[in-house]
C-alpha cells in the first residue's frame, strides 16, 4: 500500500511511544500524537482518555493509520486492565471503523504466549502459530487485542498487523532481553514495513532484532518487509559476567514470559 502520510500515535508520552516519536518522522510520517498524560514539549499532542470514545473519534478522523501503543505495560488488577488495554482497544478500533482507518499496527506483547517454554540447545525457534498462553491480566488483554484485529478484519475490513513486542530499549538490560530484544532503530523499521505492506489482512509478527539468542521465529515479520539490522550479542558478554546463564530449573527463566511467570512487575499508576 502506499505509505501513509498521517499516523495516530497513541501512547506517544510512554517509552516505546517516545522512542517512535524521534525515529518515525525519518520515514515521512506525520504524526498525531495522543495520550492520557501532556507530553513536554508537544503542545499540539491531543490528551485524552481511552475510555472517551468521542474524543478517540476526533483523534482518529483524518489519519491514515494508526499505531496504538497506548494502555497498561505491565500488570495490574483485572479491573484497570479491562478498562485500559480491553475497553480501550475496543473504543480505539470502533473509531478507527465509525471514521474508515483502512489499517492499525497494534502493539501486542509476548506475554500473549508468556507461558511458552523457551527454546533450549537445538530446539527449533517459537512459531508465530504457537498456541497463545497468556502469562499475566496484561497478557490475557493482548491476547483480546489480537482476536479484536482479526474480528475487525473478519466483519469490516480492518487491517491490522499485531506485533509482539519483545522489549525495545535502547540496549538490553538482561540476559533474557538477549533473545527478546527489538533496537529502538528495528523497531521504527517494523512499525514502517507493518504500515507500508500490501494486504496484510490481520497478521501476527514477533517484534524483535536479528539476535544471535533470538527464541522466536521473525518469518512473517520480515515478509512485511522488516529487515532488521541490529544483533544485541555486542551486549552479552557484559550482561551474562552481571548476572550469570539463564537457570532452567528457574521458572523465570524456563518461559518465553519471565519475571511475568514469577514475579510480574506491577504497573504503579
Amino acid at each position: 500500500m502506499p505509505a501513509p502520510r498521517t499516523v495516530l500515535l497513541t501512547g506517544a508520552a510512554g517509552g516505546l511511544g517516545t522512542l517512535m516519536r524521534d525515529l518515525l518522522p525519518a520515514y515521512g510520517y506525520e504524526l498525531r500524537l495522543l495520550d492520557l498524560h501532556p507530553i513536554e514539549g508537544e503542545p499540539d499532542a491531543i490528551v485524552a482518555d481511552l475510555g472517551d470514545r468521542e474524543a478517540l473519534r476526533e483523534a482518529v478522523r483524518g489519519v491514515d493509520a494508526i499505531i496504538h501503543l497506548a494502555g497498561i505495560s505491565l500488570e495490574a488488577p483485572f479491573e484497570k486492565i479491562l478498562r485500559a488495554n480491553i475497553e480501550g482497544t475496543y473504543n480505539l478500533y470502533e473509531a478507527a471503523r465509525e471514521e474508515g482507518v483502512g489499517r492499525i499496527v497494534f502493539a501486542s506483547s509476548n506475554h500473549a504466549v508468556g507461558f511458552t517454554p523457551r527454546p533450549q540447545g537445538d530446539d527449533p525457534l517459537i512459531p508465530i502459530e504457537t498456541p497463545r498462553r497468556p502469562d499475566t491480566f496484561y497478557g490475557l488483554s493482548k491476547s483480546f487485542g489480537e482476536d479484536l484485529a482479526q474480528f475487525y478484519w473478519d466483519k469490516h475490513g480492518l487491517e491490522t498487523v499485531s506485533v509482539r513486542i519483545g522489549s525495545c530499549f535502547p540496549e538490553p538490560t538482561s540476559v533474557r532481553m538477549l533473545s527478546v530484544w527489538m533496537s529502538p532503530a528495528d523497531g521504527a523499521r517494523l512499525f514502517h514495513a507493518a504500515l507500508t505492506a500490501e494486504h496484510v489482512e490481520h497478521t501476527v509478527v514477533y517484534g524483535s532484532s536479528a539476535n544471535t539468542r533470538l527464541w522466536w521465529d521473525l518469518t512473517t515479520a520480515r515478509s512485511l518487509g522488516y529487515d532488521p539490522q541490529d544483533d544485541s550479542e555486542p551486549y552479552a558478554e557484559k550482561l551474562i559476567a552481571e548476572q550469570g546463564e539463564l537457570d532452567p530449573d528457574n521458572i523465570a527463566h524456563a518461559y518465553l514470559g519471565g519475571q511475568f511467570i514469577s514475579d510480574p512487575p506491577i504497573w504503579p499508576y
